[in-house]
């Protein structure tokens, strides 16, 4: 009896042994699985990775040949714990799954380095690009130059301020130019302000700023003058252009800063006529039947007072064989003989009228209290009313169709 116990104590332990020695294999094999599960990938790159490598290569390619017209698209790797459900080529969209499932759909990119990061689609960089601004490539023919400014107003202290940005290709006389530019606000044309010279340049950067005390009343009613000036060897100021920027137009708030700019015109530089001269454009429609007149600006008036309290304004009219049709009128301007106005008027004249048909500019002065004086008119129309460069200012006007053809006058 005690010999059968040793025997079976003996059995037992033995495979009590066995046992314990499975257990440990198994659960040593489950271990080293877990382990190196981030090794596991998709059954068809195990079978042939040859062939994986390959569609790699093709999709680099692929990118690398739409890069210059595309952008890739990339999922980052935190946002892989998802399905892909196709929607069209190359697009997808993500569900709830295995979170280290690689994608069957959508081809490998360069970019899997990182982090397991796939493209799903393309971005097309032209559709998200900003208009491109022209102003500082597209000149037109004749052109001595442009100026940008930026102007703001200060409700609180009443203050104009303006800023001098630069000016870009500049015609000077000479082969150098060492430019300026004086400033007024008018009707003063006594006072300015003025920026540093540039030396030795045809685009000058300046991005100064200058400040114009006036009241919020008197604002709407300046007008910003700007003189572009070429100093040569001998310190002589020539005058390259000018810019005249009415304020009336313009809706200027302290949070709101205004950037412009402005071709460069030649200034008039023959002297006034007796009693002024005045600039105005003309067109004529032939398809709409509609004549065209912009009242720019006068100057050299003889003021019958010399007030700011006078008024002058333009009262344009067409005449057809000397019988008024219809007049219209600008704003008044206070107290200066070089008023700016910038105005436009349209009037119905049939194509069959030109020949019979006249306009008629006259520059008036009002005083409170006291009757409209005329301080000059002058006529622009056909053969059968006008001569010199009335005429022909009216007939370039018919020659021109759609275009706004610009001229001073001498005031009569």
């Amino acid at each position: 009896e005690q010999a059968v116990a040793v025997v079976g104590a003996v059995i037992g332990g033995i495979f009590s042994f066995v046992l314990i020695g499975i257990t440990a294999c198994l659960l040593w094999k489950k271990i080293c699985c877990l382990l190196s599960y981030e090794k596991l990938t998709s059954p068809a790159k195990t079978i042939n990775e040859n062939a994986v490598f390959q569609d790699q290569k093709s999709s680099e390619m692929q990118l690398k040949s739409t890069r210059s017209r595309s952008v890739p698209f990339i999922i980052p790797p935190t946002l892989h714990g998802r399905d892909w459900i196709n929607l069209t080529n190359e697009e997808q969209v993500q569900e709830d799954s295995d979170p280290y499932m690689i994608p069957q759909c959508g081809p490998r990119s360069s970019f899997h380095s990182l982090a397991g990061a796939y493209v799903v689609g393309t971005i097309n960089p032209a559709l998200y690009k900003l208009p491109e601004d022209k102003s500082e490539t597209d000149f037109p023919d004749g052109n001595i130059g442009r100026l940008w400014f930026s102007i703001e107003y200060e409700q609180e202290s009443e203050r104009l301020l303006v800023s001098l940005i630069k000016v870009r290709k500049l015609q000077p006389p000479a082969d150098s130019c060492s430019p300026f530019v004086k400033i007024y606000l008018l009707p003063d044309e006594r006072s300015y302000l003025q920026s540093k010279t540039k030396r030795r340049t045809l685009n000058p950067q300046f991005d100064e700023n200058f400040v114009f005390q006036v009241s919020s009343k008197m604002l709407l009613q300046r007008t910003l003058k700007f003189l572009v000036y070429h100093v040569d060897k001998q310190k002589k100021h020539h005058l390259l252009g000018q810019v005249i920027f009415p304020l009336k137009n313009e809706v200027l708030t302290d949070d709101k800063k205004l950037v412009i700019w402005r071709d460069l015109e030649k200034e008039n530089l023959e002297p006034p006529s007796e009693y002024g001269d005045i600039q105005f454009s003309l067109s004529y429609n032939d398809y709409l039947g509609r004549l065209t007149v912009v009242v720019l600006r006068a100057r050299g008036l003889k003021l019958q007072e010399e007030s700011y309290a006078a008024g002058i304004h333009v009262k344009v009219s067409l005449m057809n064989h000397n019988k008024f049709i219809k007049s219209k009128k600008t704003a008044t301007v206070l107290g200066t003989p070089n008023p700016v106005y910038n105005e436009t008027f349209s009037f119905r004249a049939d194509q069959t009228e030109l020949d019979t048909a006249s306009l008629s500019l006259s520059v008036l002065q009002s005083i409170k209290g006291e009757k409209t004086l005329l301080l000059g008119r002058v006529v622009v129309g056909p053969f059968m009313y006008t001569r010199g460069k009335e005429l022909e200012h009216w007939n370039e006007m018919i020659s021109k169709p759609k275009e706004l053809v610009k001229r001073w006058h001498a005031l009569c």
